[in-house]
């Protein structure tokens, strides 16, 4: 009998699973996939350890699958492909985990009530991430499920570099820069050392470029500062997040436009970024493909802000040695990386062109001052490891 655990990622109309195997000390890959579009157009898709297409369901457009009803559905079907295999753990994407959860914990009741406060610092992901645990606590009640934190990583940055210049009596509220994408920086730490000896030990700049992007600088593999903050809606702009903006704009919205919080918190998360600023979508891959001059426009913010970003943390590390870039559009669009290399080679950085169009890892030169990766990230093999070492503290 093989032991499993599951890793459940939830968002406001997706659910992504994955299975991983406990293999002579390792997790390996299982069956994995996802149910999207639960309230349009539910579609179940699923693939096994090589690959191969494990199994398909569509409900038609207009059908509406509640997350409690596609749980349910991937349950069944992991279930009916269990074969000699038992469940041990289930582990959770968190994003906040506030100032009170520094690491991976068991998500007991009162850890989700918890959990549930920090609502209005992540509203387009705490409840989702949230819900799953609830839900799969009514179907196994004695099943250990685990909560991973994407804000844990960032932890171990300075008391400095996590304030804000405002009073005591509201920062002493838990007011204060957190950061996340967490469990990606996490993940690129620990791989680091298979690819650079000097990116692993040295001051680095992982990019994680995705529908949300952020940046971290590490040095030595810890986090020494993030361009998020108090919410994952600060730093670069985003597929429809804004990013870091003026707070005068929120009060000139409030006063002068009479918008509600409600508009101003839609705004801000789901309508500006490369979505507003374009006018065309908020897909990088969307906007890369448009003739249309927003959509250029778009691209040129999106890739001049990451260079300000890295200009700015490099300061924070006083050096750098060597410049990542993960997650989506990280890992997928040569264009974005090449700009996003332009916009630092004040830092010594220099592009290999062949290399960056074929993928790397390695894209810079063996003469560029700055090493340039383009690495993989996994969350869900992250929130594995984590989610196996609670229980096995158990």
């Amino acid at each position: 009998m093989t032991d499993v655990i599951l890793v459940l990622n939830a968002g406001s109309s997706s659910i992504k699973f994955r299975a991983y195997y406990i293999e002579g000390g390792e997790l390996g890959l299982g069956l994995h996939g996802q149910v999207e579009g639960l309230f349009s157009a539910p579609h179940f898709i699923a693939h096994d350890r090589h690959g191969e297409a494990a199994g398909e369901k569509r409900w038609g457009d207009g059908a509406k699958l509640s997350h409690e009803e596609g749980i349910q559905f991937i349950s069944q079907f992991l279930t009916s492909h269990r074969g000699d295999n038992r469940l041990v753990a289930v582990g959770h994407r968190v994003v906040h985990g506030g100032e009170k959860f520094a690491k991976a914990v068991l998500a007991t009741p009162d850890v989700v009530d918890e959990l549930d406060k920090l609502t209005p610092l992540a509203p387009l992901h705490q409840p989702h991430n949230l819900k799953p645990i609830r839900i799969v606590a009514a179907m196994h009640p004695h099943l250990p499920q685990v909560a991973c934190f994407d804000t844990a990583f960032h932890r171990s940055q300075t008391e400095l570099a996590q304030a804000f210049a405002l009073p005591e009596s509201i920062t002493a509220r838990g007011v204060r820069r957190y950061g996340f994408h967490g469990l990606s920086y996490e993940y690129i730490a620990q791989a680091l050392p298979n690819f650079s000896k000097r990116a692993a030990q040295g001051r680095t700049i992982v990019a994680h470029l995705g529908n949300g992007a952020s940046l971290c600088a590490m040095h030595a593999g810890r986090s020494v500062a993030s361009t998020m903050g108090f919410t994952a809606v600060d730093g670069l702009p985003m597929g429809t997040r804004c990013g870091s903006l003026d707070p005068g704009v929120i009060l000139y919205l409030l006063e002068e436009l009479k918008m509600t919080p409600q508009a101003i918190e839609d705004l801000i998360y789901k309508e500006s970024g490369l979505l507003g600023v374009s006018g065309v979508s908020g897909d990088m891959r969307k906007l890369l493909a448009s003739a249309a001059p927003r959509a250029r426009f778009a691209i040129d913010l999106y890739t001049y802000r990451i260079g300000r970003e890295i200009g700015s943390l490099a300061a924070s590390l006083q050096g750098l040695d060597a410049l990542v870039l993960t997650a989506g559009i990280g890992e997928n669009s040569a264009e974005i990386r090449r700009r996003a290399a332009e916009q630092a080679a004040w830092l010594g950085i220099e592009l290999d062109a062949a290399a960056n169009e074929a993928g790397g890892p390695c894209i810079s030169t063996p003469s560029s001052k700055v090493e340039v990766w383009t690495i993989p990230t996994d969350e869900e093999l992250m929130i594995a490891r984590h989610t196996r070492a609670v229980v096995d503290a158990l």
